[in-house]
């Protein structure tokens, strides 16, 4: 008899743990079938979903509260449609604000009903009781990083490391960097930073003013640095507005322009190709550190979520290079201290320091290996314990 998944993800990011996943799954097991919510990568390995995944793409209180209402009501509906189906697992993907109170009014109705949850919350960071309150409606969790598992077994859950997609994903060469350069008229000698302001309006509004005063006195001390700043569709003209008035005008990497895997290899070429890069915090952190490119995160939220984190936060870290290397080779500016000109600071010393670069690099070879790095992809180590687990 033919097994049913149900999957939810709600971001790009988990779009593409969803798909990975989805894949691995199939390799194992292809009669499989898949329902859910879930992006484009997730839909091409087979997703029927209920409806569009970037009704659910908002971060922080301040933006999570003005859709509260439209956000419950599908979580409503989401969960109705999973106890009608009565599938073999539910398998939420990050997201917690949504996916977790679905599986909560699913356990309610379907005790019986397997669930899974692939990314681990952050309760190292803050909120430690996050853990507890999630094993009522989870069983087992799929962990991103190796010192996971033993925080969510003590909560009750079951869980298995399984590595984190970025430390086995394909890396640009030398010769596809040197290529990127040449197509934007990018010298080989040319200092090129990269900038990438957040991947959501709310993050892109509020730092992009930021990250281009920071630029000023970095273009002061190197006139020839050149710019580039990948971005997603969904915010790609908010980017191109927001940097109008930078000092310097950035080659802005638009994924509209080609295709899904033209604009992944661009990205990845850019990623290599880059001196050091000005982020904000999350994933990109990784990303970075695989393509060994030094970096400087940035970050400004909301009032409110300032006033919530401030008071809850148990870490002095929250650059993930930092935290899985056991380092802070990796300068931070959070909240009151995302300001240009440390930030600038942080930049002019990464370009002129060889040894804080090589601090850097040398922090990004302990995350990556300790991610997985040369071992089976976690997609497929995913899908393993999913199949275990069910």
């Amino acid at each position: 008899m033919t097994r049913r998944l149900f999957l939810i993800a709600g971001e790009p990011s988990g779009d593409r743990l969803g798909a990975a996943l989805m894949a691995g799954l199939k390799a194992m097991e292809p009669d499989l079938e898949f329902y859910g919510i879930g992006g484009p990568l997730m839909q091409a390995e087979g997703l029927q979903t209920l409806f569009p995944m970037e009704e659910l793409s908002v971060i922080g209180l301040a933006e999570i509260l003005p859709r509260l209402r439209s956000l419950l009501r599908r979580v409503s509906e989401t969960a109705d449609e999973i106890v009608a189906m009565r599938p073999d697992a539910l398998i939420t993907i990050d997201i917690p604000e949504f996916s977790l109170r679905v599986a909560a009014k699913v356990k309610v109705r379907a005790r019986d009903l397997r669930t899974i949850h692939y990314v681990a919350p952050t309760v190292w960071a803050w909120r430690a009781g996050r853990a507890k309150k999630m094993a009522r409606s989870i069983d087992h969790v799929l962990a991103l990083f190796p010192f996971e598992p033993p925080l969510m077994e003590a909560a009750g859950m079951t869980c298995d490391f399984v590595g984190h997609p970025v430390a086995t994903e394909p890396v640009a060469s030398a010769e596809e960097a040197q290529a990127f350069r040449s197509r934007h008229g990018i010298g080989a000698d040319a200092p090129l930073l990269l900038v990438l302001p957040g991947s959501r309006r709310g993050e892109v509004a509020r730092l992009a003013p930021i990250f281009g005063e920071a630029l000023r006195p970095v273009l002061a001390a190197h006139p020839d640095l050149r710019v580039v700043l990948p971005t997603l569709a969904a915010v790609a003209d908010d980017v191109a507005e927001l940097t109008a008035s930078w000092p310097v005008p950035p080659v802005i990497l638009d994924p509209r322009e080609r295709s899904a895997a033209d604009a992944a290899a661009e990205k990845r070429a850019a990623f290599t190709a880059a001196d050091l890069a000005l982020a904000a915090s999350g994933t990109v952190s990784l990303e970075l550190a695989a393509a060994a490119t030094p970096m400087v995160i940035a970050y400004d939220m909301s009032w409110l979520s300032k006033q919530v984190i401030r008071m809850m936060l148990q870490i002095d870290t929250v650059t993930l290079v930092n935290l899985v290397s056991d380092t802070h080779a990796v300068p931070e500016f959070l909240a009151e201290n995302c300001r240009p000109g440390p930030i600038s600071d942080a930049l002019l010393q990464l370009l002129e320091d060889g040894a804080a670069r090589q601090a850097q690099l040398d922090a990004a070879d302990v995350a990556m290996d300790r991610l997985g790095r040369g071992g089976d992809a976690p997609g497929l180590r995913a899908a393993a314990s999913v199949l275990r687990a069910i």
